[in-house]
């Protein structure tokens, strides 16, 4: 099989979606764990949901990037109810493209970073602190400086010629 054939197949599969048996192969997890948290909500299929007796769950790539988020989180010692909180802090504030989100997880806590700002997704879904982007500050002292820099260039110049002269 070429490379070619294989994205197609990839792309078709992204198009169709993923049954809970792959979702659960392809994200680390356990069936059992991807069928309790579509009953519990924490994370339902977004192509189709089970409806009753010998109907499947199809899983979107979105519903997979959730579910292996979710098992990060799980891995890195957050506890489930805690994920639940996370996931809807972050829903609230990226909306469904968690690809575009950073997340820090530090210990207990998780942070997301969006739009210089630093936002507590357990506790209160809140800001908590502001980021200071460096390059920011040095962009916006050049501008700062441009309207004094023929006055600056002088007073080097001047300075210069007294040290020779």
């Amino acid at each position: 099989m070429d490379n070619q054939t294989t994205g197609i197949d990839a792309e078709l599969a992204k198009e169709l979606g993923y049954s809970g048996t792959h979702t659960a192969k392809i994200v680390g997890i356990t069936y059992r764990q991807l069928d309790y948290w579509a009953r519990t909500d924490l994370i339902r299929p977004s192509l189709s949901d089970a409806s009753g007796s010998g109907s499947r769950r199809r899983y979107s790539y979105n519903d997979l990037l959730e579910l292996k988020t979710i098992k990060k989180l799980l891995d890195a010692g957050i506890k489930l109810e805690q994920v639940r909180t996370v996931f809807e802090n972050l829903r609230g504030h990226v909306g469904s493209d968690i690809a575009a989100a950073h997340i820090v997880i530090d210990g207990g806590s998780v942070t997301l970073c969006d739009q210089g700002g630093l936002i507590d997704l357990i506790n209160t879904g809140q800001s908590v602190l502001n980021v200071l982007s460096m390059g920011g500050v040095k962009t916006e002292l050049e501008a700062d400086l441009q309207p004094f820099q023929a006055e600056l260039d002088e007073a080097n110049r001047t300075a210069a010629a007294r040290r020779i002269g």
